[in-house]
């Protein structure tokens, strides 16, 4: 058996910490903090300093913290903040969205020679929501309409990415006619499970089971949640379909069932984002750095071109369908909305892991992908913030009522 090291893993982890210190010291930096932590992973990895090389015991935590991503995400995704009036509205500019990324991926594909048009379009669609919501918090508008549409139209861009991703670009099933049955038959067993769980965990001795070994050592809700994501996962990738499906489909389970019960325990999302965000998220993110090829992009002067192309292509197709949002916000705030909107960089780093892997666009592409995903993490929240900003202080609008449907809280 060949001896595994962690000489990687541990200049990964210093990173992981290095890098919130840094925000911290500096908290005017209007650069989240994933950005930073690609960035490193791309200053330790073999394109700059040589340090640290993509091997397997990074690729096994960087796997299990992508899961974790996604699980979070899932959990977070109000789905009844997709219904009424703001979710209408979202859906609209969304619809709008797609048209334009049909548009700008077949140009992409077919002019520049970019990849699979369909494939560039469903990257281009793409919204981190996860990066948002510190922002809406800076500015005091995650809790107005506002800010509500924002999340709205992030969770709805992040739910319809992930599943079109898995329908049509998975690496297993062969046809379009096998992903849909493949899809079909896992949405189904999943709102089996999911209807299977909800009547167990009404059960009242479940309820003071998971209760009693809540604070022990044993950890019973957390272990089931993380169970089922991994479960899910697996699940997904022996149908055919994506396996981020499986651990985003999870936790929009967890959410559906509560497995916290009638009377949410106030520990359990921190101790999953405890281990998410603490561990197994930022090496993520890190060694999504060191796989960046920066060579490829130097090397081929293409590629540098397609990172500017990429870069418009992000805020044409996500954030001019944000102008539908003037009518009943203003054009200061659609503008600000659609700045947002283009702000896009998880989806687009798992989009061109799957690419890469099925053949839908070339290591270099990829490359161009990734940069424009990071310059639309790191200019255009910025650039909102300060719009927000130059607001005046009675501009910010009424709070949403205390019943309305809360929004993701998770970050990235």
């Amino acid at each position: 058996m060949s001896t595994i090291s962690f000489s990687g893993v541990l200049i990964i982890a210093l990173v992981a910490v290095t890098v919130p210190a840094v925000l911290a010291m500096v908290p005017r930096l209007p650069v989240p903090g994933a950005v930073l932590e690609v960035l490193a992973g791309i200053l330790i990895g073999p394109s700059v300093l040589g340090w640290v090389h993509f091997d397997a015991s990074i690729q096994v935590l960087s796997d299990l913290g992508l899961g974790m991503l996604l699980f979070l995400a899932g959990l977070e995704i109000d789905v009844t903040g997709l219904r009424g009036p703001l979710g209408r509205l979202a859906g609209w500019s969304f619809s709008g969205s797609v048209l334009l990324g049909l548009a700008c991926g077949c140009a992409l594909g077919l002019a520049f020679g970019a990849g699979q048009p369909l494939f560039l379009a469903l990257v281009l669609l793409s919204t981190s929501a996860g990066l948002l919501l510190p922002l809406l918090k800076d500015a005091g508008q995650e809790r107005t309409p506002f800010g509500q549409l924002v999340m709205t139209a992030a969770a709805l861009a992040e739910v319809a990415t992930i599943v079109m991703m898995s329908l049509l670009f998975s690496a297993t099933s062969k046809t379009p006619a096998d992903r849909l049955a493949s899809l079909a038959m896992f949405l189904a067993l999943l709102a089996t499970i999911g209807l299977a769980l909800g009547k167990v965990r009404n059960l009242t001795a479940i309820d003071r089971l998971l209760d009693r070994l809540e604070n022990r050592s044993a950890q019973l809700r957390v272990r089931a949640a993380l169970t089922l994501a991994l479960a899910f996962a697996v699940l997904a990738d022996r149908f055919g379909v994506a396996s981020i499906l499986g651990a985003f489909a999870a936790g929009l389970l967890v959410r559906t069932v509560d497995l916290t019960g009638q009377a949410p325990h106030p520990q359990f999302q921190s101790k999953l984002e405890g281990i998410g965000f603490g561990f197994v998220i930022p090496i993520f993110f890190i060694a999504t750095g060191v796989q960046f090829d920066a060579r490829a992009l130097v090397r081929d002067p293409a590629g540098l071109t397609l990172v500017p192309l990429f870069l418009f292509a992000l805020l044409a197709v996500r954030a001019f369908p944000a102008l539908a949002y003037a009518r009943r916000f203003g054009r200061r705030r659609a503008r600000v909305a659609g700045l947002m909107q283009a702000t896009s960089l998880t989806f687009v780093i798992v989009a061109t892991q799957i690419g890469m892997a099925t053949g839908q666009i070339t290591r270099t592409v990829g490359a161009a992908l990734l940069a424009a995903g990071l310059l639309s993490a790191a200019f255009f929240p910025a650039f909102a913030l300060k719009m927000l900003q130059a607001e005046l202080p009675g501009a910010r609008g009424e709070p949403v009522p205390s019943n309305s449907a809360t929004t993701p809280t998770y970050s990235a």
